[in-house]
């Protein structure tokens, strides 16, 4: 029986700490949090190891994890951070009941993991950084501390038996008071009493106390949201406040019938709530306009500048349809859009500064892009000055940039895949060399220069959809910006290429759609399309993956016509 309770009294002794471990780190958190808040919000420490892990994700491993959750990808990251900290906690919790002092070591350290993440990423701004995980890992340890050592706590006295009352103390009668079973037992740098009238353990204080921890740490995680929130709030009203000028030179107006309106196939213009978002920022960055500040600098600049959002606005704006891809877009994949962006020129803002390209004698061929979040992404200056329109974009479909989408002010290349063209928070323009600087996914085994490869894709009908028999519409779009799209082909199994029809061409740098009916057979069948640039490329046939420039290969669907 001794040994039963013993090995009983273990087991809820590891159970209460393991859960004291959980409190711990719950607190640990919420003071963090709170820390982060009063310091810069991208320092906490879900931020900083999220972006710590995102910064050591190879290629592959990013495009899968966005293949596999789209857009829901920091999420998924994020709770899978937030699981590891709990399993965390609860074995150090569980080893506090043993060894109290190295798992509150253990706790510590793991906080200085957590400001090393932060000094580590590229929008780091110092040793200011390291201070919520380092205040969080230390309120943490303590927290654990407190807690275990509450279970180690001996109980109280138990009352005389009346038998007792006024005899003196003998071996039987101890015996009767600890209930037949041994008192005191060893449990790591502390004791365990079980109360000798009940036989529990004296779990009541800690749990009093796990509860009033755990409450006060709600308490601090909420007032670091209300702290975020007022940043949120100034930024949102400044954003509210922004009244973008009419374009000095307006969009041209689309061909009547430039968007075929067919069910579902993706719209010519695409909403600002559906255009895809695919970047490394964990936390959005939220600029108040007023407070926002643009430097460019470098190599072959005669006369850097320094600006402010209402300069760009009183520069002359243009209003343009751009169709913007993403090099992680899979062939027939959805990270491509097309929008209505208003900005300036940024030829004509690197020639007020003094820059030529290299063609003409300049001495920079590279011109990289910093956000507020640390991303830096290099473009050739030779393409942002070839005439075409790349721009500092400061509006989206007739509306200031969404938070989402860079406000205030982000860069935008035709023709380029968005990771060598299209920083978003941007804060500085560098002039430099290829030869001289690697930019964040050059780093990553990424191409330097990417122009977007000629692709098309089926939109309807859907993979597996299941037609009747008869003519069968399938339609999509095409896009090949700066080169523009010449023709569509579509094939049905191994059979010939059938020419599709193209709907009227609207700017060179925007996608475009066609469609082709099909007299559709009963039975399984795989359909294929490819599209002709301008230039007469035709998409290859051979398929690869988006690493280290961009997919290819023709994109297929398999129906079943009924």
């Amino acid at each position: 029986m001794a040994t039963v309770s013993t090995r009983s009294t273990a087991v809820v002794t590891g159970a209460l700490a393991a859960c004291g471990g959980l409190v711990a780190g719950y607190s640990a958190l919420a003071v963090a949090e709170l820390t982060a808040a009063a310091v810069r919000p991208e320092a906490g420490p879900v931020t900083a190891v999220g972006g710590a892990v995102i910064d050591r994700t190879p290629g592959a491993v990013k495009d899968w994890a966005i293949r596999t959750f789209g857009t829901d990808d920091k999420l998924v990251l994020q709770l899978g951070i937030l699981a590891l900290l709990a399993l965390f906690a609860l074995a150090t919790g569980a080893l506090a009941a043993r060894h109290r002092r190295t798992a509150c070591a253990g706790v510590a350290l793991f906080g200085a993991v957590g400001a090393q993440a932060a000094l580590s990423r590229p929008d780091s701004v110092g040793v200011t950084d390291a201070v919520p995980s380092l205040c969080g890992g230390l309120a943490g340890a303590g927290v654990l501390y407190a807690l275990t050592t509450l279970l180690a706590r001996p109980g109280p006295p138990a009352a005389p038996a009346p038998e007792d009352q006024g005899a003196p103390r003998t071996p039987a009668r101890a015996q009767r008071e600890s209930g037949g079973k041994a008192t005191l037992r060893r449990w790591g740098s502390g004791l365990v009493r079980r109360d000798p009238v009940t036989g529990r353990l004296p779990r009541r204080a800690f749990v009093l106390a796990a509860a009033g921890t755990a409450a006060v740490a709600s308490g601090l995680g909420h007032l670091a949201r209300r702290v975020n929130a007022t940043t949120v709030a100034e930024a949102t009203a400044s954003r509210e406040a922004v009244r973008l000028p009419p374009p000095d030179s307006p969009a041209p107006a689309l061909p009547r019938g430039v968007d075929l309106r067919l069910p579902e196939l993706t719209p010519y213009t695409t909403g600002t709530e559906d255009f895809y978002r695919v970047d490394t920022a964990l936390r959005v960055p939220y600029l108040d306009a007023g407070r926002w500040r643009l430097r460019l600098h470098g190599e072959g600049v005669r006369s850097p500048l320094v600006l402010d959002f209402q300069d760009l606005l009183r520069r002359p704006l243009v209003e343009r349809d751009i169709t913007m891809t993403c090099v992680s877009n899979e062939v027939g994949g959805p990270y491509v859009g097309s929008a209505r962006w208003l900005g300036v020129r940024l030829k004509e803002l690197l020639e007020e500064a003094g820059v030529r390209p290299t063609s003409r004698g300049g001495r920079a061929d590279q011109l990289v892009a910093r956000s507020v979040d640390g991303m830096t992404i290099g473009t050739p200056v030779e393409t942002v000055m070839d005439g075409r329109d790349a721009l500092l974009a400061v509006g989206m479909n007739g509306r200031p940039l969404p938070f989402d989408h860079g406000f205030p002010v982000r860069m935008l290349v035709p023709g380029l895949y968005g990771y060598v063209s299209a920083c978003k928070w941007i804060e500085e323009l560098e002039l430099t060399t290829f030869d001289a600087f690697d930019a964040y996914w050059v780093k990553r085994d990424w191409a330097a220069e990417a122009p977007v490869k000629t692709q098309s894709r089926i939109d309807t009908p859907r993979p597996f959809a299941r037609p009747p028999a008869g003519r069968v519409t399938v339609a999509g779009v095409a896009w090949a910006q700066h080169k523009g799209i010449a023709r569509v082909e579509v094939r049905v199994d191994d059979g010939p290429w059938q020419r599709a029809r193209l709907a009227p061409e609207g700017p060179v740098d925007t996608w475009r759609q066609w469609s082709w009916s099909w007299r559709a057979a009963p039975g399984q069948h795989t359909l294929h399309v490819r599209a002709t640039d301008r230039t007469g490329r035709t998409q290859t046939p051979k398929r690869t993956r988006t690493v280290p420039d961009g997919a290819s290969g023709h994109h297929s669907v398999v129906v079943t016509v009924t």
